[in-house]
């Protein structure tokens, strides 16, 4: 009888792009796989597309705020009911073994694997855990962490540091389809503007605003998210996407010098990748900081160069974009030297031993 592992995610990309870098290894090695996650969430669209064939079941869960709302009220009761159709699931499906990889809707999910007795790994991306990977380690049999610092923090049975689970097939794209798909051809290097699955309207304003002027040094990719596509924009050299899926590991190989937020995947892929990047950190007024904890420590290891989001001008911005075109030769010598991160089959090494 072959082993059964249940996923659960989501909220946001980062939050399931793990999981969409594991679920094929457990395929291959012969492990039945169901998916939990919220019913209107980007995972059940980024699951059914990657992985129309698994199974994915849409349960109830709330936000956690830290702000004042009348749903703070009301999302308990989500949460609870998120509990109860979560476990109907798990004794259903009967899975070895759970992994979380965050967002809310991972809190009922590994609350109802503790009712049901069930293994839980949880991976917690970023320096510093988020409320949803607070409120369920207590109920977590083991805890991966991206940043060694983190395992400060966390109990010290519990928790490994094993780094960035990094997608194999990022290191499988073509530079020249890459080339071929964007008809980028001539010698001017290649910039990747990304603001996350959502965009950043402050860093796509600083992008156009300065389009003529990065185009006399870069041919930009711009992936700026959905319904940001300026349609007046079609300038040689510059292409615009809302999100780009199957397709990205030919863009990446192409691609000389990054901007991007600094949510932790994105961050270590591009680490792996070996891509000097500029990090625009979401605000602590939109965050609670966690992507410049990531950012700090990237740019105290050399790895990156960092733009505070209020300190983003049009200005600001083009010098930033020179220094690290001038420092790019430098941050790929510190990554080359940089720490390892378990692969792929490390994970699977141990979360099978958990099952």
């Amino acid at each position: 009888m072959s082993k059964k592992i249940l996923f659960t995610g989501g909220g946001s990309a980062g939050h399931v792009t793990v999981n969409t870098a594991l679920i094929p290894y457990f395929e291959k090695q012969g492990w039945d796989i169901c998916y939990i996650g919220s019913k209107d969430g980007i995972e059940a669209e980024m699951i059914g597309d990657q992985f129309p064939h698994i199974p994915f079941h849409g349960i109830s869960s709330g936000k956690l705020r830290r702000y004042f709302s009348w749903k703070n009220f009301s999302d308990p009761f989500r949460v609870m009911k998120g509990v109860l159709e979560a476990l109907q699931i798990i004794r259903t499906f009967k899975p070895n073994i759970i992994f979380s990889k965050g967002g809310f809707v991972s809190v009922p999910v590994v609350m109802a694997a503790k009712l049901a007795g069930v293994p839980v790994a949880i991976h917690e991306s970023d320096l510093t855990p988020g409320l949803a990977n607070k409120l369920a380690m207590p109920f977590a049999t083991k805890i991966f962490t991206t940043f060694p610092e983190t395992l400060e923090s966390m109990p010290k049975d519990k928790a490994l540091c094993a780094g960035a689970i990094i997608r194999e097939e990022l290191f499988t794209g073509s530079e020249k389809e890459g080339k071929r798909l964007t008809a980028f051809f001539d010698q001017r290097p290649i910039l990747m503007i990304m603001g996350g699955s959502l965009g950043a309207r402050k860093i796509n304003e600083a992008v156009r605003e300065n389009l003529d002027i990065l185009l006399n040094d870069f041919q930009i990719v711009h992936i700026c998210g959905k319904g940001n596509v300026e349609e007046s924009l079609q300038q040689k050299g510059y292409k615009q996407y809302e999100f780009i899926k199957g397709e990205l590991p030919h863009y990446m190989e192409m691609t000389d010098y990054v901007i991007s937020r600094a949510g932790s995947n994105s961050i270590f892929e591009f680490l792996a990748l070996k891509k000097p990047m500029l990090l625009i950190p979401l605000s602590r007024q939109a965050s609670r900081g966690d992507q410049i904890q990531n950012a700090n420590s990237f740019v105290k290891q050399g790895f990156a160069m960092k733009l505070e989001e209020e300190d983003l001008t049009p200005e600001t911005f083009l010098e930033h974009i020179k220094a690290l075109r001038n420092e790019g030769p430098t941050i790929v010598k510190n990554m080359e030297k940089g720490h390892k991160s378990y692969t792929i089959g490390d994970m699977y090494e141990v979360l099978s031993k958990m099952s």
